[in-house]
């Protein structure tokens, strides 16, 4: 079982380890190109083992044979005294590309298997739970007792600390090694310059040159490439779970055939046995990962498949790909006929998203494919499926991904999306669609466009939007000409206040961006009075210099609404204080607001700063606030690394409104929906809760002291009108979410994953009696978009009764 931050980690170091830059200075910061030690094992011999010797296995990614002539294998107690040495064992002959190389150490009483043939042999007696190995270019022992020292001697290839080890690379050494276990590295060889995090423990697997393992069988080294069919079939891989049962282990020639190949990215190619079993749980496909080799097998070839089965999550969080690695393929023959795909429609969909297990993990649940859709497509992984004529619900990514819904009556929006409206209530049909087919452009499509014919591929997973479909085929996109919308001009007596995410807009910004957004201000939102935006960022941007203004961007973002036919806006904001806000590393993000001097007046009271709070002050008129424009309580642990909100009084038509512009936290460091833990925590909501409950309380302030007040809470929330988030900032009936107030099928401002959901809102206090709401559809549903937010706006009749 092997977890990785990402693919990309794998293939940049497919080779082997890295020594830690944090742990080691920068001459081991690069991961080996080639030799690695893959399993150290100090526990043979020892009571209750069941191997009689210790040993250390070396590994080699690289392409060509790696020469260990003049080599060694040194050892050295993982708490060196005044006293240590380090243990030198001499080694002779190569490892062979993609093979395994076996040192043999010292034998114990105990256990009751050998090793397989070593290709060396060594006397170190190494501890069972910690010390150090390392792959040295020579044989004069190494004098280094520090991993400081040690990363000073450039004759280590690689470096192994195990148990509490204090020469180690990373954070940390590797864990969990005993007379029972030793440490070994994932059969891809995965490095994240991180003992800790590379090498995880496990029963010992020895395997020497030739590939055996302890008992004569054969290892990942060199599986033997049979012409016969072995006993493991696919089913028996994936069996009926997540986690295959046969994780970890070997397999010899595994039949199938080939039904798709990716050449770019995460390389390999699937196989699908032509055999199925009668369990619908068992899945009959399977990838098999090539690493950074080209797959050498095409589509329609029968082929066997050796190995080692192995459970790859892309995060910690997320569910496992069940894969075949370090491969060895026997093509039988060519251009055979694939598996008929399995088609995926609204008939195929179970009503249920997933099973709970309580947020913990479902990875040992028997899987229901007829219960849940989640288990439907792990039944599924690997395997040929067919979609035809399905609704594009999530636009065309940069990335060249797609959204669709093979359930086109499951929670449509009016603008042809699928709206998550519920915790409980996930939308089953949603599945991402990429291409395997490289010499074609992607479709670029918008919600509500139809992928119209037939999508034929594979079942993946992946971090991001969980299974998809790697399509070999894939339909014609059949564009329904989907229209940004224009809302109406507010009338002579009506206020209109907008909210708008500008997603990290600064001055270095390309003018095209400017533009864009300033269009939708003047045109689409039809020139508001008051503008919140969210994500405005001092004027370097990402620049780490101190700079915390944003007059340049301002200035060139009103310039653009000038020019796009709108008024001429003045703004306000409280500059952070450098790198307290969160947000982009040196972007300095704040909210600001935009408002339209012809129209209405900004209240202007100085003292309003970075860390001064705004206060409700009565008056006998009324309440106004003790700084203008000013921030709730900037102190409080609640906004820690955040956006504060900002406060600001306006008139309008002589009467005072109240403005709050947030920019809550993000969603970020949440379980996502199709994870292996379920249901999924939501960590980020703690903190959104406690900030929702600081504005409701000084929303409260202002009605204690004019119960008439006029308050208008906008921005991006990052939450759902449904989430406890909503409850804090509404409790008491402070504030009122008019996203409630549309029809359920326009209740949306921004699509992630192919569901439309709502994160930005706009909220209004009793003194508010008539309005008009409306959200503005122009960015989320759309591949070009100058934000992945919509904007909205409310016109508020400030004299009116109801």
């Amino acid at each position: 079982m092997r977890i990785s931050r990402s693919r990309s980690v794998l293939l940049a170091g497919a080779v082997a380890v890295t020594l830690s830059a944090t742990a080691l200075p920068a001459a081991f910061a690069a991961p080996s190109a080639t030799a690695v030690i893959s399993e150290v094992y100090g526990g043979g011999g020892n009571s209750g083992a069941t191997l009689t010797r210790d040993f250390v296995e070396l590994a080699n990614a690289g392409s060509t044979a790696y020469d260990l002539s003049g080599f060694s294998v040194q050892y050295l107690p993982g708490t060196p005294s005044a006293g240590s040495v380090w243990q030198v064992s001499a080694l002779t002959g190569s490892v062979a590309s993609g093979g395994r190389y076996l040192v043999a150490q010292a034998a114990g009483t105990g256990g009751t298997v050998a090793l397989p043939a070593p290709d060396a042999t060594g006397t170190v007696a190494m501890s069972a739970a910690s010390g150090t190995v390392a792959l040295v270019s020579g044989t004069t022992a190494l004098t280094c007792k520090t991993a400081a020292d040690c990363a000073a001697d450039t004759r280590i290839v690689d470096l192994v600390g195990y148990g509490s080890a204090v020469v180690r690379e990373g954070a940390g050494p590797a864990t969990g090694a005993s007379a029972t276990a030793s440490v070994a590295r994932a059969a891809s060889l995965a490095d994240t310059d991180d003992n800790g995090a590379d090498l995880s423990a496990a029963a010992p697997t020895p395997v020497n040159a030739a590939g055996q393992t302890s008992g004569g069988g054969t290892g990942p080294g060199d599986p033997g490439n049979p012409t016969e069919p072995g006993t493991v079939r696919v089913h028996d891989i994936q069996g009926s779970t997540r986690v295959s049962p046969l994780d970890g282990k070997a397999v010899t020639g595994v039949p199938g055939i080939v039904t798709a190949v990716r050449t770019t990215g995460s390389r390999g190619f699937w196989i699908q046995d032509t055999a199925p079993d009668a369990d619908a749980r068992t899945g009959e496909g399977v990838f098999v990962y090539t690493g950074s080799a080209a797959p050498a097998v095409a589509v329609g070839d029968s082929v066997l498949v050796s190995g080692k089965v192995d459970e790859y999550y892309p995060s910690a969080t997320t569910q496992s790909i069940t894969e075949i690695t370090a491969p060895r393929t026997t093509v039988v023959s060519s251009g055979n006929a694939l598996p008929a795909p399995v088609v995926l429609d609204a008939a195929a969909l179970p009503a249920a998203y997933v099973p709970s297990a309580g947020g913990g993990s479902i990875d040992a649940l028997p899987l229901e494919p007829s219960a849940y859709a989640l288990d439907l497509y792990e039944s599924l992984e690997g395997t040929r499926v067919q979609i035809s004529d399905t609704r594009v619900t999530g636009a065309t990514t940069a990335y060249d991904e797609i959204w669709v819904t093979v359930d086109p009556e499951q929670n449509p929006t009016r603008r042809g999306g699928t709206l998550y409206s519920s915790y409980t209530d996930q939308n089953t049909g949603r599945i991402k669609v990429m291409s395997l087919d490289t010499t074609r452009p992607f479709p670029v499509g918008n919600v509500g466009d139809v992928l119209s014919g037939a999508t034929t591929g594979v079942i993946d997973y992946a971090s991001f939007g969980g299974y998809n479909l790697q399509a070999t085929e894939l339909g014609t996109l059949t564009d329904h000409h989907l229209q940004r919308e224009v809302t109406r001009p507010q009338k002579g007596s009506e206020l209109a206040v907008a909210t708008y995410n500008v997603e990290n807009l600064d001055a270095l910004d390309d003018q095209t961006k400017f533009d864009t957004l300033a269009e939708g201000v003047a045109v689409n939102l039809s020139s508001p009075d008051i503008v919140s935006l969210e994500e405005i960022q001092d004027d370097n941007g990402a620049v780490s210099d101190g700079t915390v203004g944003s007059e340049a961007t301002l200035k060139r973002f009103t310039d653009a609404i000038v020019a796009a036919g709108g008024p001429q806006y003045d703004w306000r904001y409280v500059a952070p204080q450098d790198g307290r806000d969160g947000g982009e590393p040196g972007g300095n993000i704040r909210n600001v607001f935009l408002f339209n001097p012809d129209r209405v007046s900004f209240v202007d009271r100085p003292g309003g700063d970075a860390t001064t709070a705004v206060a409700a002050v009565p008056t006998k008129k009324g309440v106004t606030l003790s700084v203008s424009p000013g921030r709730i309580d900037p102190a409080s642990g609640a906004w820690a690394d955040s956006r504060k909100p900002l406060v600001g009084e306006f008139r309008f038509h002589g009467k005072p409104v109240f403005v709050i512009g947030n920019h809550f936290t993000s969603k970020g460091g949440d379980q996502p929906l199709h994870g292996r833990y379920q249901e999924p925590s939501r960590s980020s909501e703690t903190k959104r809760v406690q900030q929702a409950a600081e504005v409701n309380t000084f929303v409260k302030s202002l009605l204690a002291a004019d119960k008439s007040a006029r308050v208008v809470a906008l921005g991006d929330l990052n939450d759902f009108a449904f989430s406890p988030t909503m409850s804090a900032l509404t409790a008491g009936k402070a504030l009122k979410p008019l996203i409630t107030t549309l029809p359920a099928d326009e209740q949306y401002s921004y699509v992630y994953e192919g569901n439309s959901q709502t994160l930005d809102h706009i909220l209004t206090s009793p003194g508010i009696q008539r309005f008009d709401y409306d959200v503005v559809h122009i960015n989320a549903e759309f591949a070009d978009q100058a934000s992945d937010h919509d904007p909205q706006i409310v016109r508020i009749k400030v004299d009116g009764r109801p």
